[in-house]
């Protein structure tokens, strides 16, 4: 069993510590890393939203639309707000007819600084497209359209379409859901508690399903090969997420999720990672993943070095004072 803790230090004195959870497991479900709470239940939020997105892919709505890699990344996307995002969710909501208030995700400004700063010094206003989850609604409500659902209530547990999703997750869990684990995401879409062994094999079949040795295999290649071309769409250009897709040319697929949550899979090497911080911090996730992919050797010593340059682990002030820095211990 391994313990990981990442510190953060100021001067010489620890001053905030963060705890680590992880499973690491290879495709057969052999298991390479355990902090011991595999049995233990977690929400894994936005992480998912590949699972979620399986019953758009399978509506041909993709096709019926004319929707491009970049509205299927989307798909799976917790976007920054960005232009390059606002830009293709616009052509998106256009070509399925639909309005911004069709979505029932709710506002909140853009998550890159620069992109909202830009839109309050124009005067504009915030709209449904600049939610993070924008892109998870419109492929809800464009799979809806192709299969003559109410769009109204498309949010509701019992709507068809949130039915199909949990037959996603079943069957990618190998293990049925309860709604006693049923609970709202911050964009009001259901959201499900699961324990890390049940995620963490939902992603060895999600390996096994891009390899053609699972369902779905056709939906799940889609959704990852967009998402692989087009990586700065799921996140945005900071996004961790994004930098670590980008360095490994395409060799890892991975999604971040509020409350410092992240999963990921080596599709070449066939590991995939279940990793959460215990308090929600997500400011851990960078320095316990790097030191995860080492330990592990799930990339390059170049591909390694090159992401960790992204990554500040040097602690300064507004006037760009070193004042500490951040580690992490792994017994």
């Amino acid at each position: 069993m391994a313990k990981i803790h990442v510190d953060f230090i100021r001067g010489k004195k620890v001053e905030s510590t963060h705890q680590v959870k992880a499973l690491v497991t290879n495709v057969n479900g052999k298991i390479l890393l355990s902090t011991n709470n595999d049995k233990e239940f977690f929400f894994p939020r936005s992480s998912i939203k590949i699972f979620q997105a399986i019953p758009f892919v399978m509506s041909n709505a993709i096709k019926n639309y004319k929707l491009n890699n970049k509205h299927v990344a989307l798909a799976c996307a917790s976007h920054k707000g960005e232009k390059i995002h606002i830009r293709e969710l616009q052509k998106w909501i256009s070509k399925i007819n639909l309005k911004t208030k069709n979505l029932q995700c709710g506002i909140h400004g853009p998550l890159d600084k620069k992109a909202s700063e830009k839109i309050i010094y124009s005067r504009k206003k915030f709209n449904e497209l600049h939610n993070n989850c924008a892109g998870k609604h419109l492929a809800m409500l464009t799979s809806c359209l192709m299969n003559n659902q109410n769009i109204n209530n498309y949010l509701d547990y019992n709507h068809t379409h949130q039915k199909n999703i949990r037959k996603v997750f079943n069957k990618f869990t190998e293990a049925k859901l309860s709604k006693k684990n049923f609970s709202l995401d911050g964009c009001s879409a259901p959201q499900y508690s699961f324990k890390f062994k049940s995620i963490s094999k939902a992603l060895n079949n999600l390996i096994k399903s891009y390899k053609d040795g699972y369902d779905y295999s056709e939906e799940v290649k889609t959704l990852i090969n967009s998402v692989l071309e087009n990586p700065e769409y799921i996140g945005g250009t900071e996004s961790f997420d994004t930098k670590v897709m980008k360095a490994s040319k395409g060799k890892i697929f991975c999604k971040s999720g509020a409350e410092g949550v992240f999963l990921f899979i080596d599709i070449q090497k066939e590991i995939s990672g279940v990793v959460k911080i215990t308090d929600g911090n997500e400011r851990a996730i960078p320095i316990s993943i790097l030191n995860i992919f080492k330990k592990l050797k799930v990339m390059s010593r170049v591909e390694l070095k090159n992401l960790e340059k992204k990554e500040r682990f040097v602690l300064q002030n507004h006037a760009g004072r070193n004042i500490g820095r951040i580690i992490l211990t792994m017994k």
